[in-house]
């Protein structure tokens, strides 16, 4: 499996402090049946990583997990905050993409909402940058709107969940709405969104089959992500993969 969303790089972030941790953490990847993970760190005003920063980082990870015999590639990407995203030049964005793909991990406010979110974010992607959005399920402004993340899909987005919210990891109200999107069809990617070894633990394949979502987890976790990466069309979903609610969730 491919996981495109996870804070790996030592010391960079908010995700492991060093290099044992991170290979620790890498341990739990390769146990969770992962061999591909795209690190992401924070790119924010409190974290001024860049391009050049993760690069370098990522070649010298991958060079700790070959001396560790860890079989885990990784690739460099990043998870950009809105906030910092529609300031930055297009170039140091596009050097930000997942794996040098065309897609970028935009990671909308979690704690309030933003005017005119959806056209920040088409704003973003008229300027070339293919959008895959980070755990809508935990912002407030999809709590509070929920035709906001179909405007989104329609406007050409695709959809990250974090794995551990369709488990319960972050609250039952978290949980609700990750398994209302899924039902609505406007999920496209789950990742781990892992931090460290134990408390953000990698997994992908245990907390879709927790949410009874084991028929998306191949398309989710592995078709969907290699074709983000190769920038290639989206393979299509599987029909009746995944169990439908009885009503809308959060809905007016």
């Amino acid at each position: 499996m491919i996981d495109l969303h996870c804070h790996l790089l030592p010391g960079i972030d908010d995700g492991p402090a060093d290099v044992a941790t991170a290979l620790e953490q890498a341990r739990a990847h390769v146990e969770a049946g992962i061999d591909t993970v795209v690190c992401t760190p924070h790119v924010s005003h409190n974290h001024a990583n860049t391009s050049a920063g993760i690069a370098e980082a990522v070649a010298a990870f991958q060079a700790a997990l070959d001396g560790a015999q860890i079989p885990l590639a990784v690739k460099a990407g990043a998870e950009v905050s809105l906030s910092r995203a529609i300031e930055m030049d297009d170039d140091e964005l596009t050097a930000l993409h997942l794996g040098g793909s065309p897609y970028l991990l935009l990671e909308p406010p979690l704690g309030s909402e933003v005017p005119r979110l959806a056209q920040l974010v088409k704003g973003l992607a008229s300027r070339g940058h293919k959008i895959l959005v980070a755990h809508p399920e935990r912002c407030a402004a999809f709590h509070r709107d929920d035709k906001l993340l179909a405007e989104l899909v329609k406007d050409g987005a695709i959809v990250q969940l974090t794995a551990g919210s369709l488990a319960g990891d972050f609250g039952r109200t978290v949980q609700k709405l990750a398994l209302s999107m899924a039902s609505q069809g406007l999920v496209h990617v789950v990742a781990s969104d892992a931090h460290d070894p134990t408390r953000r633990p990698p997994g992908l394949a245990a907390p879709m089959a927790t949410a009874k979502l084991e028929g998306l987890t191949a398309w989710a976790c592995q078709d969907v992500p290699a074709a983000v990466l190769a920038g290639q069309p989206l393979p299509e979903r599987p029909a009746g993969a995944t169990p439908k609610t009885k009503r809308r969730l959060f809905g007016r």
